[in-house]
């Protein structure tokens, strides 16, 4: 049977199901029969996330050879007398259901079958990239040349794309920023079906538009991203601590040194919260041994919680002799608990790569594929001693079901011209609640259970004015969406106009409503 008559029969069938009014002749004209899927496989991948939490099934998924196949499927859409809509999808990592397409074109970013477009300048110091391109094979592509990327997220598995239309942070981000900090130049196919290159200098309003802009303006085909000389070991280190306010201090500290010019410095500094004894031994627990399990009582002296400072420092293998000398002059000036350091040292890859163990394990045990309702937040430095009483010594009650990751960043490293939003302080910490519910009759473990904490999290936030702003946000309404963006909101919403009016990019973020109704098929 011939790939023509599959594709009409695919059509008609969806006609018949979904009661759509679609023009067959239209789609077909599109010549895309190799790379646009009807399969319920493809469709049920694309229906569904990481999070678990929710499941939208679009009309089709786009494999893209190039930029172009995505091109005309958007520019399909934008001149549709009905109208769908068109989200990137890159490896599904989203928890709210960003980046599905109800009744829609998923355009599947990091399939098999996206196109080599990896180029490496070691003269300019940046690399080319596919917009779909996981994190994790840029890496392998520049470490080639002796080179990596500044700035990353904790998990490599993500695209490029995903990340930059969110902002991409991780323990580097106090120094380098994030991600979309570090991206020279873009290739974009705006809501009306225009591929543009934008940069500082070229389109620059469609190129800080798009950088942290949740899908809104355009699908990013190619990222030109900055690289630097890559080292090749790491030392890691953890150390403890009972007091709040030392271990804050410490962490502000560390991330101020990077305004200091000839200062020894860590090169990655994160954290996290232990409340209860299950999660120092079981997430990322090769610093600790089975047999001889940490215990949060042995250190513990405020209120049952623990605080873990986690910090790496980079360094060539030619001066393996003095990083010896140099973590032990900076680990003299900060204030945790005695005995509680733990250290290990490893290939610079490994370390970048250290949360894919995490996930294999997790795999291995059935853990991964769970719902995982995430809360991302952006707390300003002046709060965070009131967040730290309130939530983790307060709503979280010693029990939680996954890491919380807490570190600081500083303001002047993430630029004023995108439309990401943080809050309004030099100094704001993340602080990520990374849970997995799971079905295992104990009640905290629940995913109404952590959905509901979520919201309590969130209104003693609102209650307290504790001026927070989510990270890999969701929201159900205009008014939430207003407030989220603040003064950017203005310009965020002008900029849609100019760059997708037909509101037709990402619907499943849920800022603006289609002119069309995504939910309510007609009938001819």
């Amino acid at each position: 049977m011939s790939k023509n008559l599959l594709l009409t029969l695919a059509v008609y069938r969806i006609i018949l199901t979904a009661g759509l009014t679609l023009d067959l002749t239209e789609l077909q004209l599109l010549g895309l029969h190799d790379q646009l899927s009807f399969e319920p496989s493809d469709v049920e991948t694309a229906s569904k996330d990481f999070g678990g939490l929710k499941r939208a099934n679009p009309l089709a998924v786009l494999h893209p050879s190039s930029a172009e196949d995505i091109v005309r499927i958007v520019k399909a859409a934008y001149e549709s007398a009905h109208g769908f809509s068109v989200s990137a999808r890159g490896h599904g990592h989203s928890i709210n259901g960003q980046a599905t397409a109800t009744n829609g074109v998923a355009i599947q970013m990091s399939s098999s079958r996206k196109p080599a477009l990896t180029i490496v300048s070691e003269k300019f110091m940046y690399v080319d990239v596919w917009g779909g391109e996981l994190w994790v094979d840029v890496l392998r592509s520049t470490m080639e040349y002796g080179l990596a990327p500044k700035s990353w997220t904790d998990y490599l598995y993500l695209s490029v794309g995903g990340t930059i239309s969110n902002a991409g942070i991780s323990g580097q981000t106090f120094n380098h920023g994030p991600q979309i900090s570090n991206v020279y130049e873009l290739d974009v196919i705006t809501g009306k079906g225009e591929l543009l290159t934008c940069s500082e200098e070229e389109n620059s309003d469609l190129y800080h538009a798009v950088l942290g802009g949740l899908g809104q303006f355009g699908i990013i085909t190619r990222a030109r991203i900055a690289l630097e000389r890559a080292a090749q070991r790491a030392r890691w280190i953890r150390v403890l601590y009972s007091n709040f306010s030392s271990f804050t201090q410490d962490q502000e500290y560390l991330i101020s040194l990077h305004g200091q010019p000839d200062t020894q410095k860590f090169d990655y500094v994160e954290g996290f919260v232990i409340v209860d004894e299950g999660i120092i031994n079981n997430w990322r627990s090769s610093f600790f041994s089975s047999s001889n399990p940490l215990k949060v009582s042995s250190f513990n002296d405020e209120g049952g919680v623990l605080y873990c400072l986690e910090i790496a420092k980079n360094y060539q293998e030619s001066n393996a002799d003095s990083i010896d000398q140099e973590v032990e002059d900076l680990l003299k000036k900060l204030n945790f608990i005695p005995g509680s350091i733990f250290t290990t040292d490893l290939p610079y890859v490994d370390f970048l790569d250290r949360v894919h163990k995490a996930e294999l394990k997790l795999r291995s045990k059935g853990l991964w594929d769970v719902p995982h309702p995430w809360l991302n937040l952006f707390v300003p430095k002046s709060r965070i001693s009131d967040f730290d009483q309130g939530v983790f010594k307060g709503i979280l009650g010693k029990k939680t079901s996954g890491p919380i990751l807490i570190y600081p960043m500083n303001k002047n490293k993430w630029g004023n011209k995108s439309s990401a939003v943080t809050p309004d302080e030099d100094v704001f910490y993340l602080v990520a609640f990374l849970r997995s519910a799971l079905d295992d009759g104990i009640e905290i473990q629940t995913l109404e259970y952590l959905t509901n904490e979520n919201h309590r999290i969130v209104r003693f936030c609102d209650d307290e004015k504790i001026n927070i702003k989510q990270y890999l946000p969701r929201y159900t309404s205009e008014q939430e969406w207003i407030h989220h963006f603040g003064n950017k909101w203005a310009q965020f919403s002008k900029r849609k106009m100019e760059f997708d009016p037909k509101y037709i990019l990402a619907t499943g973020q849920s800022i603006f409503k289609p002119s069309f109704n995504p939910n309510k098929a007609s009938r001819r």
